[in-house]
């Protein structure tokens, strides 16, 4: 489990839990669905999200304290450090803290060097290169959206790519398409995070599990990212109805607009500005090349985030809780009470419970059995964190000795990366995602977010089912 893996052998035992193991699965099941029932009754509850996660993160913890036996209290010992005990509350090593720090480190080092006025810049030169036309500003940002996801991680791609879209769109008097924009961007976020072997960490799990290739990975993935992009950008126009420029006088009417745009408005100091493009590549480049960086690979995205985001608020250092008051706590806390949820749900069994009924869909043989597990792989995916799952279906695949070049391993690394386009809980960016779309005051419930989702994240499953089951065997 990756309680034992991070942070060493428990010194003591629970008592033996007073419930069988399948009525104990059964029940955090039970839990895991009921959360996210009243995550989709959002705006019925009238309560956000963090506050919904945390009531199930206390329940959660309060069952399977009552029951026993489930969760690792105690004492634990830190490997590399003669044994050293430390008493950690259960539910502190429960939460992904690279995750945690990454969102934060990210939103803050983001909302600083966005004072300097260089999103606004970027922003405004692209909608001047796309002539006012919404077509071309979507396939501009859509393009730079699965870049970013493929460089850098999810959330910071959907970050920065989602500031510099309001920008865009305000300028233009768009304001209507921002949803379509910010809804197509987060799903790309996911489609981008499965072009590299490092993109995602399900891609890291399920590629080295399998022994595959950095160069054979993206030789792998690149033609169906290409293709997915395509579709969900073509879709997007469709649905969202982002029309193109037709007639002469709308094109003139849009470069008269976008004419007007100056962007070196709003650069109060040419050097913060300068000084900030620095640190935004530097940034960039940082991330991209963290599993490489002596010293930096150990402390990992997180720290980056985090030390970069320090950096940047030196410029601002006599009134930096400005910077503090303007993080999306709410976010925060609903990543941090749902990996409490996750945990429980994943120590009760019902990750492995999901694990086992996967591993029977690959008996029912190479065409049926590798369809199955990616549509399973991607609707368990949808609601639970894929992490653990890509875990638990590379063990299941590894102990079954599956060769590296069978298309059951991609099955599950394209499940595991696009079962998070169904749901606005399903992946890291799509609850980024939702999130700007309430900061630009647009409201959007989880039912809405699946509706909208839903025709785009079956279009992936479906191409994705086929490249591997025609492509890849």
């Amino acid at each position: 489990m990756p309680w034992l893996s991070r942070f060493g052998t428990r010194l003591c035992c629970c008592s033996e839990p007073t419930m069988t193991p399948q009525t104990i699965t059964l029940l955090f099941a039970v839990v895991l669905g009921a959360m996210v029932l009243s995550l989709a009754l959002e705006e019925q509850l009238h309560a956000k999200k963090s506050l919904i996660t945390g009531v199930f993160a206390v329940i959660s913890l309060l069952l399977a304290a009552m029951i026993g036996g489930i969760l690792p209290f105690g004492p634990v010992t830190l490997p590399g450090h003669g044994h050293h005990q430390v008493d950690l509350p259960v539910f502190i090593p429960a939460v992904d803290w690279g995750v945690i720090t990454i969102i934060l480190g990210s939103s803050m080092f983001i909302d600083v060097v966005s004072r300097s006025g260089i999103f606004t810049w970027t922003a405004i030169r692209l909608t001047r290169m796309s002539g006012g036309d919404p077509l071309k500003l979507l396939t501009y940002y859509a393009g730079l959206t699965v870049v970013f996801s493929a460089l850098l991680n999810n959330v910071t791609a959907m970050i920065i790519v989602g500031s510099l879209t309001a920008v865009s769109l305000a300028k233009l008097g768009k304001k209507e398409l921002l949803l379509g924009f910010l809804l197509t961007e987060g799903l790309l976020t996911n489609i981008g995070g499965l072009l590299t072997l490092i993109s995602s960490v399900p891609n890291i799990i399920l590629g080295n599990m399998a022994g595959i290739e950095f160069v054979k990975f993206f030789l792998v993935a690149g033609p169906y990212t290409v293709v997915a992009t395509a579709v969900t950008i073509g879709m997007a126009i469709k649905l969202f109805g982002i029309t193109p420029l037709s007639t002469g006088a709308e094109k003139q009417a849009a470069a008269e607009l976008v004419a007007t745009f100056d962007e070196n408005d709003g650069i109060d100091s040419p050097l913060f500005f300068n000084i900030s493009w620095l640190l935004l590549g530097g940034f960039i480049l940082t991330i991209a090349t963290t599993s490489w960086l002596p010293g930096v690979s150990e402390l990992g995205m997180g720290f980056v985030a985090m030390a970069f985001a320090v950096i940047a608020l030196i410029r601002f250092r006599h009134d930096v809780d400005k910077n503090y008051a303007a993080l999306d706590w709410d976010l925060l806390f609903f990543f941090i009470y749902l990996f409490v949820v996750i945990n429980v749900a994943e120590h009760a069994g019902v990750l492995h419970k999901l694990g086992d009924g996967i591993g029977a869909l690959m008996a029912l043989g190479d065409v049926t059995g590798g369809a199955a597990l990616l549509v399973a792989a991607a609707l368990a995916s949808a609601v639970t964190d894929n992490v653990p799952l890509a875990a638990v279906l590379g063990k299941i695949l590894s102990a079954q000795g599956v060769p590296t070049d069978s298309h059951f391993w991609w099955a599950c690394i394209f499940g595991a990366n696009l079962g998070g386009n169904f749901t606005p809980i399903g992946s890291a960016s799509t609850v980024v995602a939702v999130s700007v779309m309430h900061k630009h005051g647009l409201k959007i419930s989880f039912v809405g977010f699946v509706k909208k989702a839903l025709p785009f994240a079956v279009a992936h499953v479906v191409l994705a089912t086929g490249y591997v089951l025609i492509f890849l065997r």
